[in-house]
């Protein structure tokens, strides 16, 4: 195990690059995950990482002490002090562990997938939380407009808690065009439809697409889906958040294929 004490140390400049900027994780190709909690996501669906930070205090902590125990010798471990450790940190009660890993590649895109399409949505908790989502209720594959949050941030991977690893996630696409291709339902979600969420016909396949959390879906993207649905409201809220609303389609389009099916 290594330690850096310096802020000065080249290999700790670079790490802080690779965690606070966009540009030095395109160039590189390499993300960061913060926490236990994807650090054994990763190694379940596919190996170890590239490299694991831990911070002084927290290879101190019992169930850091015992992952660390389980893993290859191998592996390329960087101990920091505590001080260091928090100027990588995302969240204010830092995690004690980190790990560098490569960007994933998705496989070709598929026109007739169950899909979740993200036009412009720029926050990278409701990003996360959307992907999440997405796989917890079986879709496998989702595609990012070039204007939404960066895909392999830190707050993203931790805000999607894994999902990484089981979708098949495209970035900078096209959306009209690759409606124009898709080859089943395409659901937009506006205040005006007409048509309920709960009454409409949720038989696969189908994409949903959602925008912006201020902008909502733009018009070229809007134009190019074949049906536009409504979620109820019956209490004192004009809208919901763009990821609850996300979650709620997604599981009412299992909920229905259960019981249809």
């Amino acid at each position: 195990m290594k330690s850096l004490t310096s802020r000065d140390n080249a290999h700790f400049k670079a790490l802080r690059r690779l965690v606070h900027h966009g540009r030095q994780r395109r160039q590189s190709g390499l993300a960061v995950l913060d926490g236990l909690h994807l650090l054994e996501s990763y190694r379940q669906h596919f190996s170890l990482p590239n490299e694991v930070i831990v911070s002084e205090s927290g290879s101190r902590r019992p169930e850091i002490a015992a992952w660390l125990a389980t893993v290859d010798n191998g592996l390329r471990i960087t101990s920091l002090s505590d001080g260091l450790f928090n100027e990588l940190a995302v969240v204010d009660t830092p995690s004690g562990i980190m790990a560098v890993i490569p960007q994933l590649s998705p496989p070709p895109l598929d026109r007739v997938a169950d899909s979740l399409l993200l036009d412009g949505v720029q926050d990278p908790g409701n990003l996360g939380s959307m992907l999440r989502s997405a796989a917890a209720a079986g879709f496998r594959q989702v595609l990012l407009s070039g204007d939404c949050a960066q895909l392999w941030s830190p707050k993203t991977l931790r805000a999607a808690m894994g999902a990484h690893f089981v979708l098949a996630i495209h970035e900078n696409i096209d959306l009209p065009a690759f409606m124009a291709g898709y080859r089943g339902q395409l659901l937009a979600t506006t205040s005006t439809a007409t048509q309920n969420l709960y009454t409409a016909d949720l038989g696969g396949p189908l994409a949903w697409i959602f925008g912006s959390e201020g902008q909502g879906i733009r018009p070229p993207v809007l134009a190019a889906s074949t049906r536009q649905i409504h979620i109820p409201m019956p209490g004192a809220m004009e809208s919901l958040n763009v990821a609850a609303a996300a979650a709620i389609c997604l599981f009412e389009t299992y909920r229905q294929r259960q019981v249809t099916g």
